[in-house]
């Protein structure tokens, strides 16, 4: 007989979590029976999304959560100020004993394509992009390695097909290069922890329906979808389901992955 909460008892933080992908994947672990922690820099951000405010149940996805009957906790931080993590780790650990699953997935880009290309973008748009998407990644992993301690986790960060994949116009050179840097160094990380019995992977979602993806859309044309091969654009869902077999005993040993999420984008 299967197990429907397959992470019964388990603890986890979501990063980026208030809203988008990220609330799909706090949800889904909290439906699957873990405990969740999740961390963004406003918890109320759906707000600036009319689709995505609706779509809520609670104040916050804590209260989501925990409506769902299973514990939570929310930290307003932002992951570029690496205190922030190692705070609101050990006050996860201080408060449910353990942490068993982290999801690094707060990022995201900035700038218009047409001003983002890589011999035009400019370096404040660069150094925003890489401190939210490198580096809050690799300050998330670094805080979560106290898993060392228990010797067992799992490590998910959160790249993009745009790390592995040139858009036609050129545009978001800065994201790519980001993105691909974060799967680079999760396949440093799944060395590193390995020994630990701590493993490390990488999801790289396309282009995903959430409430930020139709004017990004509208800036390069919406002429995207003719290049996916599943002929549709995925759903938080879709990439919900992969973090749950990554985060679960199915993918023991599975590590140092890179696994995309686009109905076949990348390799189209």
């Amino acid at each position: 007989m299967t197990d429907n909460l397959p992470l019964r008892g388990k603890v986890a933080l979501v990063t980026g979590a208030a809203r988008g992908i990220g609330r799909a994947y706090a949800l889904r672990l909290a439906q699957r029976g873990a405990h969740v922690a999740i961390v963004d820099f406003d918890l109320h951000s759906y707000k600036d999304y009319q689709l995505e405010a609706e779509s809520m149940r609670g104040d916050t996805v804590v209260d989501e959560i925990r409506e769902i009957g299973m514990r939570a906790l929310g930290f307003q931080a932002d992951v570029t100020v690496a205190t922030a993590l190692d705070t609101a780790v050990q006050q996860i650990v201080d408060e449910w004993g353990r942490l068993d699953i982290a999801i690094c997935n707060a990022g995201g880009g900035v700038g218009p394509p047409e001003e983002t290309r890589a011999s035009l973008v400019e370096e404040d748009l660069v150094g925003i992009v890489l401190a939210r998407n490198l580096a809050g990644t690799i300050n998330t992993c670094r805080a979560v390695a106290a898993m060392k301690v228990q010797k067992s986790g799992k490590i998910i960060t959160v790249g993009s097909q745009a790390g592995h994949r040139i858009e036609s116009n050129g545009g978001y050179a800065h994201y790519g290069a980001a993105k691909a840097a974060v799967a680079k160094y999760t396949q440093y990380l799944a060395r590193d922890l390995g020994p630990f019995d701590i493993t490390a992977n990488c999801v790289a979602p396309g282009y995903i329906s959430t409430g930020r993806l139709p004017p990004l859309l509208n800036a390069m044309g919406d002429t995207q979808l003719e290049n996916v091969p599943l002929g549709r654009y995925g759903t938080p869902e879709d990439c919900a389901g992969v973090i749950e077999f990554l985060a679960s005993n199915l993918s023991d040993c599975v590590t140092g992955a890179i696994i995309p999420v686009d109905g076949g984008l990348t390799y189209a």
